[in-house]
């Protein structure tokens, strides 16, 4: 959560505000989660390291996630698609 802290800091209140929304949340809800230590769902996550270009990744906020497992699956998929 500290990335996401130190993320957030460094935009102006109007792109903290912007970058909130295309994450699908609220500034307000961000700060919350980061003061109590609260674990975020998955697909924030995700948005989250989506929308700053990888400056937060999605393990730096769930590491509990086994997240190179669900990288390796996606590109299995893209290599290996479904016979139709």
């Amino acid at each position: 959560m500290d990335k996401l802290l130190t993320y957030l800091n460094s935009l102006a209140p109007g792109a903290q505000r912007d970058f909130a929304q295309r994450c699908g949340t609220s500034i307000g809800y961000l700060r919350k989660a980061i003061s109590v230590g609260q674990r975020l769902g998955e697909s924030l996550c995700i948005n989250i390291d989506r929308e700053s270009a990888g400056a937060v990744r999605c393990e730096d906020l769930a590491p509990s996630v086994d997240w190179a497992y669900l990288r390796r699956s996606a590109l299995q998929a893209v290599a290996q698609p479904e016979a139709a």
